[in-house]
C-alpha cells in the first residue's frame, strides 16, 4: 500500500493538525480544507485517508483548476463510448475510481458553477452519472475538498454556491502559513535537503543563514522552501552555507533583502575535519608563496620581492612603485597567481580548487578559461 508523504513539524499548529486529524480520520463526513497555496492540503488530505478505515483503497485526487471547463464533468464522472466526438472508448470518472476510498477535489473555488450543481447532486444522491450514459452509478466515496480562495467571499461575489459551501464544509480544516511556525524550518530544511541529497552529503547552512530563512515570510510556504532546498542541493551538492556566499539571483527578493541587511555578519563554519583541512590548504597556498615555487627554500631576492609586493598588494598593503603601475594589470596578475598555485595544490581538480579560493565553481571556470590555465 502507498504510505502518505510526512507531515513534518513539531510546533503548535501542527501538534494541533496531527490532533484533529486522528479525531476526524474515521468519519465519512465530507472536509474542506483551507489554506493558502504550498501550505501541504495535499499532505493533510492524504494523512485523513490513510489513518481511515479507507485506507486500503483508493486516494484519488484532481486539481480542479487544472481541468479545463468543457473535460470536467467527464474527468469526474466519466463518459460512456460515442457519447461525443473523440469518446471512442468508455472512460470511469474519478468518482468511479474512488469507489471505496477518498476523493480529494484540490482548488475547489474554481469549479465552474455548473459542476457545482452537479457535484451537489452527487453529494446529495451519491450517485453519478456518465456522460453518455441512461443508467446511474453508485458510489462510496468520501469527498475532501480544498481551497486557497475565501469562499464566503466567492459566495457573496455569485461565484460560488452556498449551498455546496455547507455541504463541503462539514468539517472544517485549516493549514497554517510556514510564517506561522517558524520553528519547524529547520526540520523542514533538514528534511528536504537529506531528500535532495542524491549520491552525496545534504548541504547545511550556518547559523546566520538559518536565521534569515526562518525570518523570511515565505509567500510560497513550504512549496517554496522545498524548492529553494532543491536549487541549493543542485548548485551547492554537500556544501556548508553561508548567506553572503549565496549569489543573490539564486534568492528570493525579501532573502535578497537580508542577504544585504546581514552582510558581514556570518561566522566562519563549525570546525569539522573537512573545514580544517580546507582552511589550512588555503593557509600552504600563501605560505607557497612566501617560500617560492617548491615551498622548501626562499626564492631569489628579485622574485621574493615581487611576490613580496603581490601579497603586500593583495592584503592592502602601501607597496608602490614609484613609477606607479596598471591597477587592472597588476590586480589581474594577483588573481592569476593565486588560481595557478590553488590548481597545482588541488592538483587541477576544479572543485576543490573553488573551495580554496572561495569562489562559486562556475566563477573559478570562467577565470581559469580567461587566464588560461591548465585544469583536470
Amino acid at each position: 500500500m502507498r504510505q502518505p508523504n510526512p507531515i513534518i513539524g513539531n510546533s503548535p499548529p501542527m501538534r494541533e493538525i496531527r490532533k484533529l486529524i486522528e479525531t476526524i480520520a474515521d468519519s465519512t463526513a465530507t472536509v474542506l480544507i483551507h489554506g493558502e497555496s504550498g501550505t501541504g492540503k495535499e499532505l493533510v488530505a492524504q494523512a485523513l485517508h490513510f489513518q481511515s478505515p479507507r485506507a486500503e483503497a483508493n486516494f484519488v485526487p484532481l486539481n480542479c483548476a487544472a481541468i479545463p471547463k468543457e473535460l470536467m464533468e467527464s474527468e469526474l464522472f466519466g463518459h460512456r463510448k460515442g457519447a461525443f466526438t473523440g469518446a471512442l472508448a468508455d472512460r470511469v470518472g474519478r468518482f468511479e475510481l474512488a469507489h471505496g476510498g477518498t476523493l480529494f477535489l484540490d482548488e475547489i473555488g474554481d469549479l465552474s458553477l455548473d459542476m457545482q450543481v452537479k457535484l451537489l447532486r452527487v453529494l446529495q444522491e451519491r450517485m453519478v452519472d456518465p456522460v453518455g450514459s441512461s443508467r446511474p452509478v453508485e458510489v462510496d466515496v468520501r469527498v475532501i475538498a480544498a481551497t486557497h480562495r475565501d469562499l464566503e467571499e466567492e459566495i457573496a461575489a455569485g461565484r460560488f454556491r452556498e449551498d455546496l459551501y455547507y455541504r463541503l464544509n462539514v468539517l472544517p480544516v485549516r493549514t497554517p502559513p510556514l510564517r506561522e511556525r517558524g520553528d519547524d524550518i529547520p526540520l523542514l530544511l533538514k528534511h528536504y535537503a537529506e531528500k535532495f541529497a542524491h549520491k552525496g552529503a545534504p548541504i547545511s547552512f550556518s547559523p546566520e543563514f538559518l536565521d534569515a530563512l526562518k525570518t523570511y515570510d515565505w509567500p510560497g510556504n513550504v512549496r517554496e522552501l522545498s524548492n529553494l532546498v532543491h536549487r541549493f542541493s543542485t548548485l551547492f551538492a554537500g556544501q556548508y552555507l553561508a548567506l553572503s556566499a549565496v549569489p543573490s539571483a539564486m534568492l528570493p527578493k525579501g532573502l535578497q533583502k537580508l542577504q544585504v541587511e546581514r552582510a558581514g555578519e556570518e561566522t566562519p563554519p563549525p570546525a569539522t575535519s573537512g573545514h580544517t583541512e580546507q582552511v589550512q590548504e588555503s593557509a600552504d597556498v600563501l605560505h607557497m608563496f612566501a617560500l617560492g615555487e617548491h615551498g622548501n627554500a626562499p626564492a631569489p631576492a628579485e622574485e621574493r620581492n615581487h611576490v613580496e609586493d603581490i601579497i603586500m598588494l593583495a592584503q592592502g598593503g602601501p607597496v608602490l612603485p614609484p613609477e606607479g603601475l596598471s591597477l587592472k594589470e597588476k590586480m589581474a596578475q594577483i588573481e592569476r597567481a593565486f588560481i595557478e598555485q590553488a590548481l597545482d595544490r588541488s592538483a587541477g581538480n576544479v572543485s576543490k580548487t573553488a573551495r580554496l579560493l572561495n569562489l562559486q565553481r562556475t566563477t573559478l571556470i570562467e577565470k581559469i578559461d580567461k587566464y588560461r590555465l591548465r585544469s583536470a
